[in-house]
């Protein structure tokens, strides 16, 4: 008989290859847009409450990422990412210090799609002129309604939808015959972002544009550098470069 680590692994590599396959068509697309934007100096913004934020920062200030990404966070870690009006202030406050313009891109992170703050700053962001990609599970977010007021989920009011394929419940391991372990949406939804910024990556090296990719600090000369790339950026990146 199969351990749980081992029935969760086998389970969530092949959610992972699946949802690699159905995303797809829309990182490839999303690849063209990103990178339009990065190449006319764009920024990429990403935003996740709760547990979701662990996501976003997977690609902010990364290694062998773009240099040019900046994260929304919630101070409160998503204790009141339901009370309405919430996520606005945060949308709000950011684009005062970072700015939010047209033409760029914010992926908005929530697993359930239904709660307040992700709708309430992905509606914002909509407002400024930016693109909407919401990653989210689209399955879970049919099991119960949205918090918002306005009626909707993530993926009904994002532009673009990138989909982890999860569970309800977002757990995929049998303990007992009530009760799953093994999340899977941190490790699929990190690898759709990392697949979507090297789609973006390969539309600028395609079209032979500047490639703005942090080198690991560790590495020699590198913090030199990573800052060289970032000056371009002053003043519109959340994560300070070393």
């Amino acid at each position: 008989m199969s351990s749980i680590a081992d029935t969760y692994y086998a389970t969530a590599t092949a959610l992972l290859a699946r949802a690699r396959e159905v995303n797809a068509p829309t990182l490839k697309k999303l690849g063209a847009l990103l990178g339009q934007s990065v190449a006319n100096g764009g920024v990429i913004h990403t935003f996740g409450s709760g547990h979701s934020e662990v996501i976003g920062r997977e690609i902010i200030g990364r290694a062998g990422g773009l240099v040019c990404v900046s994260g929304l966070y919630d101070p409160t870690g998503g204790f009141i990412e339901n009370m309405v009006g919430y996520g606005t202030k945060i949308a709000e406050r950011y684009d005062r210090q970072y700015g939010l313009l047209a033409g760029e891109t914010i992926i908005v992170i929530s697993n359930s799609g239904k709660n307040s703050s992700p709708i309430e700053v992905a509606l914002y962001a909509k407002q400024k002129g930016l693109t909407v990609i919401g990653l989210t599970c689209v399955e879970m977010s049919k099991t119960a309604p949205t918090v918002h007021p306005g009626g909707k989920k993530l993926h009904e009011v994002a532009d673009y939808v990138l989909d982890n394929l999860g569970l309800p419940g977002d757990a995929i391991a049998p303990v007992t015959d009530t009760i799953k372990a093994g999340p899977t949406s941190t490790l699929i939804g990190a690898t759709l972002l990392n697949l979507l910024m090297l789609e973006t990556i390969e539309w600028l090296k395609t079209g032979g544009h500047a490639l703005p990719i942090l080198r690991s600090q560790n590495m020699p000369d590198a913090i030199e550098y990573n800052r060289s790339l970032g000056a371009k950026y002053k003043g519109r990146l959340s994560r300070q470069l070393a």
